[in-house]
């Protein structure tokens, strides 16, 4: 708790001209604001303390009425000292609202006033509140204010001490010639370089397939046209130097053989899929530079390639609901994932913050779902989150795919060979579809048409439980004893099953959510009372998992589709040793249940082996390695979630499917996977979860160069350090495939992704750097990435001098990272 004698003038009102510094959002002729931290954390608490700063740039006094500053934030409170001045009351959510109370001296024209606040500790600049916008008498509908973030000295030094970390890591990493690289990323079972080369001749090459692979043959056509200057023409049979794709029982399923020499290339395959991937491969050996702009003709090195993948589930889940992207966008990532034969998009619509897919018959998902902006009913669309503010055109707050834009999304993967499972987050996560089935339900009633009004809604308007879910929502639970829920579910279930046939898709499952249901759900409700009076085996609130689950996975089998959910499907609440916790539920155990299993933090690091073990079919979703969205370090400069802690460029490439415990930086063990249960591991997955990600860019950079870890343990095969006993020869061996990988990244993934399917804007590393003997030393993670310094303060630029040995401890160097392209990285300043 903070004192008063710890700040003196804490309530500062100073008269001062307006502000004159250009702000990219917001409007600076209303309030401009300033976040600046004082201490995190704050002495004896885990909490930030902060300045709020407004200067009021109108031509009217801010009074102690008629306006708030509403924003998006975690746990935050106006500090004790200026509890009198003002208040900070959460609405719902991340959503709260700034407000004058009794104490609040009026802030006339140009005058500016500070509030101290504390909020949960600030670990990143993501944490910081964003989103600001005032409502007031004159602006009703909310209008945006600009935010200026204030430099943090302690964050600054602590960059110095994380420089010298990475220093230590990048210390191993050997620079491997690009001849001694493996061919292609993920690494084939096996391949062989030759002296027979082949050149990819616009004018001259053909593509000749086996009837079955006519489909992989026209999109090899059209991938060689963005290389060549010309297509390569389709013919019916070889026609000299030519690629051919024909087909060959007794190759794995996925799998492929491809072969490059003088007289062209072959890739052969049992299946369109294994000749799609062995397309991929062709694609992946092309040079880098191949992408960057068309060339008369490319040539390719003599090999010769046998592949095929380790796990056939080899997923990527995308959330485009908290914060929204673009079809065009999705359309890009499916490109980078089947390039890298990832083959599943788990497809995250639903959420709390919104419904982001068309239904036909239900336009309120949409209508209302679909959008935020200024509200404090949600009945016209719902409040702002993460930032969204209060005008509903934003474009990462609201936006949807229409009914033709997903099934076009479903061609575009599974021509791909990309199946893509769609989630319906039930029953916790669910305040978009709840608020929008409530709008059904006011305009149905206003036409007192009260069996239409019900048909479809997710709450009972009764029901008086109390609940707070893991993001603060005390409203987004679906009722799981209502008819009209399941109602609801057969809907929207058969209305994806219409358009993924009418697209041509796959779909075998359907994703149905399960996770972070609190405590206290249900408790008052009149129809669950009901319902445990007149259902046997439901006696109890808790009763109601397997009752819903039960009851979804029968409306799934009855389309012919199974079960998908986080880990909390194939479980149950029980007591153990005198506490309440979640635990294996065996009655789903052989009932073809698909689990992602994420939780492997704390009393829950085996869970995934205990469900596998148990019968459930496991998709390893560990948080602690692929978490894609987490933040790269501990940089407060660095942007992502740290829930789970960070994961890296080494996370995902160092997770060891079967015996994960040896992917931990800590020691950890627990139950062993059995024989059964490590055949119950179906594939591993790396989410994307959205709600920091409000661009493209900011998408990218958080997936690549993240990605190629999980595509490289997803598809190759285990590693031999995965599996040495000795552990000193294990770290030899895990120390040169490290470098081997980084050096694949950092010569050939890299360089192709800054101009593959548009180009990427992957993370550039941040320099190593440590001081020895009055020297200052740098390295980079990533061989073949240049450093440049300065040493008067400056941010390095392109032109600055390249970094090639020790530099003198004066004054502040400043170290960055530049791929080939010139791009540069974030600096370190070392003082």
């Amino acid at each position: 708790m903070m004192h008063r004698n710890l700040f003196l003038a804490s309530l500062a009102l100073v008269a001062m001209a307006a502000c004159s510094t250009s702000h990219t959002d917001g409007d600076n002729s209303v309030l401009s604001l300033q976040w600046e931290i004082v201490d995190s954390p704050y002495p004896g608490t885990d909490e930030t303390h902060s300045t709020l700063t407004m200067t009021n740039h109108t031509r009217d006094t801010l009074g102690p009425t008629g306006w708030s500053i509403y924003f998006n934030t975690g746990v935050a409170r106006v500090a004790d000292v200026d509890t009198t001045v003002a208040g900070i009351e959460m609405i719902n959510g991340d959503f709260f609202r700034f407000y004058p109370r009794e104490g609040w001296q009026s802030l006339a024209p140009g005058a500016t006033v500070a509030i101290n606040v504390m909020s949960r500790r600030l670990r990143n600049i993501t944490d910081i509140p964003k989103g600001f916008y005032l409502v007031s008498d004159s602006h009703p509908a909310g209008v945006s204010l600009p935010l200026t973030r204030m430099p943090f000295a302690k964050a600054d030094s602590l960059e110095m001490v994380l420089a010298a970390q990475v220093y230590e890591q990048n210390a191993g990493i050997a620079d491997v010639p690009l001849a001694q690289l493996p061919p292609v990323l993920p690494t084939p079972v096996s391949y062989a370089y030759t002296a027979d080369g082949f050149t990819l001749a616009a004018a001259d090459v053909t593509i000749h397939a086996d009837t079955v692979f006519a489909d992989e043959a026209a999109y090899l056509r059209d991938e060689l046209d963005m290389v060549l200057t010309q297509a390569p023409r389709l013919a019916d049979g070889p026609i000299g130097a030519s690629i051919v794709l024909r087909q060959q029982q007794g190759i794995h399923p996925e799998g492929y053989r491809l072969v490059v020499d003088t007289g062209g290339v072959v890739i052969e395959a049992s299946t369109p899929a294994g000749a799609f991937y062995g397309i991929q491969s062709l694609k992946g050996f092309l040079p880098s530079s191949a992408w960057a702009a068309q060339e008369a003709s490319v040539a390719l090195q003599g090999v010769t390639i046998t592949d095929e993948p380790r796990f056939s589930h080899r997923a990527v889940m995308l959330d485009i609901s908290r914060n929204f992207q673009t079809k065009e966008q999705v359309m890009k990532i499916l490109d980078l994932l089947a390039l890298y034969k990832v083959n599943v998009m788990h497809f995250h619509f639903s959420e709390d913050e919104a419904w982001r897919l068309e239904i036909p018959g239900l336009p309120e998902l949409t209508e209302v779902g679909a959008r935020r902006g200024h509200t404090l009913d949600d009945a016209e669309w719902l409040m702002p989150s993460y930032g969204s503010g209060p005008d509903v055109a934003n474009s990462t707050g609201s936006g949807f795919y229409t009914r033709s834009d997903y099934i076009e999304l479903l061609r575009y993967a599974t021509k791909r060979h990309i199946r893509v499972i769609p989630e319906i987050e039930t029953p916790g996560h669910a305040r978009a579809a709840i608020k929008s089935m409530d709008a059904r339900y006011r305009a149905f009633m206003a036409k007192e048409d009260t069996t239409a009004a019900t048909q479809y809604l997710l709450r009972d308007l009764n029901d008086q439980s109390e609940y707070r879910s893991i993001q603060n929502w005390d409203d987004n639970i679906i009722n799981v004893a209502l008819p009209s829920t399941y109602t609801f579910l057969e809907k929207v279930v058969d209305e994806l099953i219409a358009m993924h046939k009418e697209a041509g898709a796959p779909l075998q499952t359907i994703h149905f959510g399960g996770d972070e249901v609190p405590n206290g759900v249900w408790e008052k409700s009149p129809a669950v009372h009901r319902l445990m009076a007149s259902t046997p085996g439901v006696a109890q609130v808790d009763d109601l998992w397997y009752y819903f689950f039960n009851r979804v996975s029968d409306l799934l089998q009855s389309r012919g589709l199974y079960l998908s959910g986080w880990e909390e499907i194939g479980m149950k609440k029980a007591v153990v040793d005198g506490r309440r916790k979640m635990v294996v539920e065996p009655r789903f155990a052989h009932e073809n249940f698909h689990t992602d299993v994420w939780n492997n933090l704390g009393d829950n690091v085996d869970l995934a082996y205990r469900l596998a073990n148990a019968g459930y079919q496991v998709v390893l979703t560990n948080v602690t390695n692929f978490y894609i969205d987490l933040a790269y370090n501990n940089s407060f400069y660095e942007p992502g979630q740290y829930w789970g802690g960070y994961v890296d460029v080494e996370k995902p490439f160092r997770f060891v499917p079967y015996n994960h415990y040896r992917s931990l930086t800590t020691e950890a063990t627990g139950e062993q996977l059995t024989e059964a249960g490590r055949a119950n591991i179906v594939g591993l997955q790396a989410p994307l979860w959205s709600e920091i990600i409000t661009s493209p860019e900011r998408m990218e950079y958080l997936l690549l160069p993240k990605l190629y870890g999980l595509a490289e343990r997803a598809w190759a095969a285990s590693p031999a350090w995965a599996t040495e006993l000795d552990e000193s020869k294990a770290h030899e061996l895990y120390a040169a495939d490290w470098s081997m990988f980084l050096n694949r990244v950092a010569k050939r993934e890299l360089p192709r992704a800054s101009h593959y399917a548009g180009g990427f804007a992957y993370r550039i590393p941040t320099a190593g750097v440590v001081e020895q003997a009055g020297q200052l030393y740098a390295n980079v993670q990533l061989p073949g990435f240049a450093i440049r310094y300065t040493v008067d303060g400056s941010e390095p630029t392109q032109q600055s001098t390249r970094y090639t040995g020790p530099l003198e401890a004066n004054g502040t160097v400043a170290f960055r990272v530049f791929d080939g392209e010139g791009r540069g990285g974030r600096t370190v300043y070392w003082k």
